[in-house]
């Protein structure tokens, strides 16, 4: 069992934090990139992953598209045009297109959960204990947004943009038909001063904040969840909150009918708009010995319809969960939040549950938690049936395997001047590699908020070095005496990769720039261009290894599922001597096995530390 006493010390190790009381800073627009650099980019990142004659048709291609006079000097000028009248050129598009035209459910396929270390506790009353204290520092670091005392943070010594923040809360993604779209509650004139609290499948909307405008504290906080749960004591027989987990036209258009009931409606809006919510788990029959994946499985997915996936809105921005046997974190949709900001709001909570409650309680009535009904006729209950299926077929077909590589950790690499990170991304693509005897498109992932309302961009980790070293590491016949030229290889694939994340970082990635070019192409009703109609582009753009890391101070753990079926999805969070890895990948698929990638990449860990640090 882990210690409540947690270090708390910064996230992001590339990411500090200044005391300026300002959360907008002044941060330059995203710049869009040079067209033929992005070619010339886009070619170099398919060489790894082409044969030669296939390279040569689209270089061509490309050739074609980016010759003076053609159609991507045109496209180019309408996104320098686009730029110039927007806040930022790609930014909306990107949100449309990688979250809100997605078709998939938001569980597993989607939004990340982070499991944070167990509390050392194992039964209800310590939940709602540390529920109370959670609820309470949520509201302390929105209070610190709202009244511009967040620290402004920097990467490289510049400035990130702020903008963020204040969107987390009071936010939900609403389903479409053809695509979503995100309901911002916070920016009404009376904004919201509730959450909502989930337990055995029924939803509480739990005012959080007194008549005179002061949060609750926490003591005043606890005795509602008191109340709460003396209303809650059974399950509820329809858990509402599966609706959410379905294939996003299907509960587009359950949605549709639910809302035709104005009680329906009266309790789905007081869920949405809700400042964050806060997911109270039963004790469930633990499908693994291992903790970590028991802990990760639920807060990514709740367990399935017979463990606490009915406590899930999947559509809210936030979702804290606490269970009853220690276990908490954070679930959360990406349309709005992303791993930064996150990161700082948990490294604010565990922080703030250091401390003992500050204020003593007033001596006043609290209004009782209303609990949200809703009016279930024969459809709906039939499309919560249905959910509960397909919400346990995807459950029960993701294979998730999390451990701790306890050998050595971040401090290896940095002792010969590698970056940790390219170093683990290296290491990703030899171990796929060697299960797969094939390099593949993998991406990672790079912050844009160097750029006033930037989002995300990938870093396209295979290139030219990687894979020469790749093939050196797996050659039998390079033998012991040129270990040298294989840590050569490696040094240099490892410094590729982070020249390409350095030109990330500042704006200079290809895949935005591709998307826009496309959309832009779309945007003044022209045929969508050859380039991405090739091959070429449908193979660079199916990512069989999806992967983040969560670069924190505690043994946290963050957890989603591949991006596309025949994938896997990799985080990892780096420590000086030890590393957290979890891993999933679809048990349909014959060709993947988390479980065989796990221990492929154990072994080849140990294998880079001999190259490193060979036995005498």
């Amino acid at each position: 069992m882990i210690s409540r006493k947690v270090p708390c010390r910064t996230w992001l190790s590339r990411i500090s934090r200044r005391p300026e009381a300002c959360l907008f800073s002044s941060v330059p627009p995203q710049p869009v990139p040079p067209l033929a650099n992005t070619l010339q980019g886009y070619l170099s990142a398919l060489e790894p992953l082409l044969p030669p004659d296939e390279i040569s048709h689209t270089r061509r291609m490309v050739q074609e598209f980016g010759r003076r006079g053609g159609l991507g000097p045109k496209l180019q000028e309408g996104l320098e045009k686009r730029a110039r009248v927007t806040k930022n050129w790609i930014a909306d598009w990107w949100v449309q297109r990688a979250y809100l035209e997605s078709r998939q459910p938001l569980p597993v396929h989607s939004s990340p959960a982070i499991s944070l270390p167990r509390r050392d506790y194992n039964d209800w009353k310590s939940q709602l204990v540390f529920a109370s204290k959670l609820i309470a520092a949520v509201l302390d670091f929105k209070a610190k947004i709202k009244m511009g005392q967040l620290p402004v943070e920097y990467m490289r010594g510049k400035p990130l943009c702020m903008e963020l923040y204040p969107l987390l809360f009071s936010s939900c993604r609403i389903p479409g038909p053809k695509h979503d779209y995100v309901a911002h509650y916070g920016r009404s004139r009376r904004s919201p001063t509730h959450i909502t609290v989930v337990r055995n499948y029924q939803f509480f909307q739990l005012e959080v904040y007194n008549s005179d405008g002061s949060r609750m504290t926490e003591s005043q906080i606890h005795a509602q969840l008191l109340r709460i749960r003396s209303q809650s004591w059974k399950t509820d027989k329809e858990p509402m909150g599966i609706l959410t987990s379905e294939h996003r036209h299907t509960w587009g258009e359950a949605y549709n009918r639910l809302l035709k009931d104005k009680l329906n409606k009266e309790s789905v809006r007081l869920i949405e708009s809700g400042l964050f919510s806060v997911c109270l788990d039963s004790p469930v029959m633990r499908i693994s010995d291992e903790k970590y994946v028991h802990d990760a499985a639920q807060i990514l997915h709740g367990g399935g319809t017979f463990s606490n996936s009915g406590n899930r809105w999947f559509d809210k921005t936030l979702q804290f969960v606490v269970g009853e046997d220690g276990s908490w974190g954070l679930l959360y949709e990406q349309a709005t939040a992303e791993g930064p900001p996150v990161a700082a709001l948990l490294h604010h909570i565990l922080e703030y549950c250091e401390k003992p409650d500050p204020k003593r309680a007033p001596i006043v009535p609290l209004p009782m938690p209303k609990k949200l009904y809703f009016h279930i006729d024969r459809e709906i209950k039939w499309d919560i049936e249905q959910a509960k299926q397909n919400l346990d077929i995807l459950i029960n077909d993701l294979d998730v395997n999390v451990f701790n590589f306890k050998i050595f950790g971040k401090d290896l690499p940095k002792s010969y001047n590698m970056s940790p990170n390219s170093f683990i991304q290296i290491a990703l693509q030899l171990v796929y590699y060697k299960v797969h005897s094939e390099v593949c498109p993998t991406c990672d992932i790079a912050s844009q908020r160097m750029f006033r309302g930037g989002r995300t961009e990938f870093i396209r980790s295979p290139t030219n070095q990687s894979l020469k070293f790749i093939l050196a590491f797996n050659d039998a016949s390079i033998g012991v005496r040129l270990r040298q030229a294989k840590l050569q290889l490696l040094r240099e694939a490892v410094d590729a990769h982070s020249a390409l994340t350095e030109r990330v970082i500042n704006g200079h990635g290809i895949d935005l720039h591709l998307l826009g070019l496309k959309l832009q192409a779309i945007e003044e009703g022209l045929s969508i261009p050859k380039i991405f109609m090739d091959t070429a582009y449908g193979l660079a753009t199916h990512w069989k290894l999806r992967t983040g890391q969560i670069p924190a101070n505690t043994d946290s753990v963050m957890c989603f599922g591949p991006l596309v079926p025949d994938g896997y999805a990799v985080c990892y969070n780096p420590q000086a001597d030890h590393f957290h890895f979890s891993i999933t990948a679809f048990n349909c698929c014959e060709e993947t096995n988390a479980e065989m990638f796990a221990r492929t990449l154990k072994e080849t860990l140990c294998e880079l530390q001999e190259l490193l640090q060979p036995a005498v």
